[in-house]
Formats: structure tokens, C-alpha cells, sequence
């Protein structure tokens, strides 16, 4: 299965000239002008801005970026279209709600009488109906493009709390899902999801050091390896805390670990040697044991499934780890994800209260065509969702 006239279809028929555009050249340039996309600047992704030690941290939309960029050139080198992974990578947070991960589990709680909340189908939720370039289809993208941003291709079942669409989007999901394998990932979305992994652990590495809250040395003391490897181990990773011991060992000893920081122009340039190199590491090992199973003709599709070999994922295990525990898990950080999630939830419960004059116009709209209270929460649900971090804290202290 290639990129036949079914891959390229779209939801809606549209007419016009399109300047020579590939359809795929289309879905990337409609995810990278959506307002979506812009929002995710106002959602932190792990040091929050004004935080310690860093100016300008990542947010949601630079890592976007960033996983756009890896993902892009991966799925080239292994034959995918280009512009379809770069599509599918930069829409693959927009679902993100304000928070986090921390905003997604309060929102989750709060919708349950409308089938929960999972940043995953939210993603797929924004491009086909709130984010509107085409009434009635969202961004309408092809089928192809849609199918390669859903990181979990099922609904919500018992066996997993991920899944990437709402009973209330199973139309477009079947539409979608078309002559796809049953809960099978493309090799687009398979990419994406590693190009996200890949960006987002080293830089979170990255940003951790240069806002000094992870120093390198400290990763060179047994009792401070030993907590991180438990850490990846029960969190991160299916290999044992002994093995990644080892891993995390082969790691200190490549050439480019990142050494001790102090912000001078060396101590800069030899980080970025170290995200470079790692970004590279993982990239070539996913190609080469991809490569070698399939052969080095072009890969689309379901004609293939992204190799990660074992090692790789542990060491990329072990830098989510390294963040996980001196980043998101450094004092005060769970006093104030308790305050964001009261906030998250008082939001929604205030919102509901006041109907649509409390809701933006276009999900006023949608409140006032709801067909019942489960239809008018979830609109609350996507206002709620939509919003930044200092546009949910703003909503809620007018609101309250």
C-alpha cells in the first residue's frame, strides 16, 4: 500500500488549482498555519518559562518543530514521503491541553461522563473538526496524512489508557482507517513517534543542563546511577535496572556525553555536539536495523515496521529518566502541578455552569447545538483543552 488515490484522498472533495503542490505539501503547510500549532508556543513542555537558569525554554511548539525536523529526515532516508512525516509530526501534540500531562490526567477525571480525555484522540479531534479550513472537515487532510499523526489507531478500550479517537469521532476514525491493519501503525506514525521520543529526550536533557538542574557529574556517582536506572526501569523501560546499568555506562563513555556545563561559548558548543550526536545515534540505528530488514528500496505505509533496536530504546529511556527525576520531579514542581490541576478542573466545572456566554463564539455554537449535558461537557472539554498555560490561569481567576 503506497501513496495511491486513497492515501491521497480527503474527507471532503476540493476544487481548484493548487500551484503544483504535492497533496502532502498541502497537509504540512495547513498544520504548520493553523492556530493550533501557534498555541502550543503557550505550553510548556518540561522547564517552564521564567524558570530557573534558562531565558527561553522549549515549549510544546518548538519541540514540534524540532520533532518535525528529525522525523522528516528519517522518514526520507527510509523512503517515506517527506512532507507527510514533517505533517504528522507537527500536528502530533496539538491535542496538548494546558499543563501537559498534568492538564491531560485532570481533564481525563473531569470528563468521564463524556468518555474521558487522551491528548491522542484530542490531536486527531483538532484536525478534523476544530481547527477549520474546511467546514465540516477541520483541516481536512488526506487520509494518508491522518492516519500517519495517530500514534495509537484504536479507540478507547480496557487493556490500555492510550487511544487516539472518541466515540464521537469513530466516523472519521473508520474513514481514516480504511484498508489500514487493524490497530497497526503506519510507518509514517511510526517514525513520528520515535522522532517525538528522540526530540524530546535530549533535548529535556539538554534544557535540564542549561538550566542547570542536571549536572553530568552527578551522574557519575553508583548511588545517583543506581536511583536512575530504577527510575527508567519503572517508568520508562522494559529492560531491568541491572541491564541499564550497563547502558547507561556505554553511554558516559561516548565521545560527545555531555561533560560539566557553565554556560561559556565551549561549554555551549560542546552540548550541542552532545544533542547532535545522540539525535544521530538514534536516527541512524532506527535506519540501518530498518534497512536491513527490508532492504534499502523506498518503505511506505504498511509495507514496513520501524526497527528500533532494543539498545537504542534503552539508552533513550534512560535520558527521559535523567529529566523525569531532576526536572519534573525537583522541589515544588509537585505542589504546583497540584495547583494547575484544581485550576484545569474548577475551569471546566465554571465554564459548564455559565453555558455558552462563557465559551469562546465558534464553541458557544457547538454548546447551544449539543444534543444533551455528555455533547455540552465535551464542548467545555475542547475550550478547556484549547487553551495555553497563562490563558487557563487568566479564564480561571475571571472566571472564579
Amino acid at each position: 500500500m503506497t501513496y495511491d488515490e486513497s492515501a491521497c484522498a480527503r474527507l471532503l472533495p476540493e476544487q481548484g488549482a493548487h500551484a503544483g503542490r504535492t497533496p502532502f505539501q498541502r497537509d504540512r503547510a495547513r498544520v504548520l498555519h493553523s492556530g493550533a500549532l501557534r498555541r502550543l508556543a503557550g505550553k510548556t513542555q518540561v522547564v517552564e518559562p521564567g524558570g530557573p537558569g534558562i531565558a527561553v525554554p522549549r515549549t510544546r511548539l518548538t519541540h514540534s518543530l524540532e520533532c518535525a525536523q528529525v522525523g522528516r529526515e528519517l522518514g526520507a532516508a527510509l523512503g517515506c514521503d517527506p512532507d507527510l512525516v514533517d505533517a504528522a509530526c507537527l500536528a502530533h501534540d496539538l491535542g496538548h491541553p494546558p499543563y501537559g500531562h498534568n492538564g491531560e490526567t485532570a481533564l481525563d477525571e473531569v470528563a468521564r461522563p463524556c468518555g474521558g480525555f487522551e491528548g491522542n484522540a484530542q490531536s486527531l479531534r483538532v484536525l478534523t473538526r476544530l481547527e477549520v479550513k474546511v467546514v465540516g472537515a477541520g483541516l481536512n487532510l488526506t487520509r494518508a496524512a491522518l492516519d500517519a499523526a495517530t500514534k495509537y489507531p484504536w479507540p478507547r478500550r480496557e487493556d490500555t489508557t492510550k487511544y487516539g479517537a472518541y466515540d464521537d469521532d469513530l466516523p472519521v476514525f473508520a474513514w481514516l482507517r480504511e484498508q489500514a491493519p487493524q490497530d497497526r501503525r503506519c510507518l509514517e506514525a511510526q517514525v513520528m513517534d520515535w522522532a517525538d521520543d528522540i526530540a524530546y529526550s535530549v533535548h529535556d536533557l539538554e534544557d535540564g543542563i542549561i538550566a542547570g538542574l542536571v549536572d553530568p557529574a552527578d551522574l557519575a556517582d553508583p548511588q545517583e546511577q543506581a536511583a536512575l536506572c530504577e527510575l527508567a526501569a519503572s517508568a520508562y523501560s522494559e529492560e531491568s535496572a541491572a541491564d541499564l546499568q550497563e547502558v547507561l555506562a556505554g553511554l558516559q563513555e561516548l565521545a560527545h556525553w555531555p561533560g560539566a556545563y557553565d554556560g561559556t561559548v565551549l561549554a555551549q558548543a560542546m552540548l550541542k555536539a552532545a544533542t547532535s550526536t545522540l539525535i544521530g545515534r538514534f536516527c541512524s540505528s532506527a535506519q540501518e536495523a530498518t534497512q536491513e530488514a527490508y532492504g534499502r528500496q523506498p518503505l511506505q505505509r504498511y509495507e514496513a515496521e520501524l526497527i528500533v533496536p532494543r539498545q537504542s530504546r534503552a539508552e533513550c529511556a534512560l535520558l527521559k529518566a535523567v529529566a523525569g527525576r531532576y526536572v519534573m520531579a525537583r522541589p515544588g514542581v509537585l505542589a504546583a502541578q497540584e495547583r494547575e490541576r484544581e485550576v484545569v478542573v474548577e475551569l471546566v466545572a465554571l465554564l459548564a455552569d455559565r453555558g455558552a456566554d462563557g465559551l469562546e463564539p465558534a464553541y458557544a455554537q457547538a454548546w447551544r447545538a449539543a444534543p444533551d449535558d455528555r455533547a455540552r461537557l465535551r464542548v467545555v472539554i475542547d475550550q478547556v483543552a484549547s487553551l495555553t498555560d497563562a490563558a487557563a490561569a487568566g479564564l480561571h481567576a475571571r472566571a472564579g
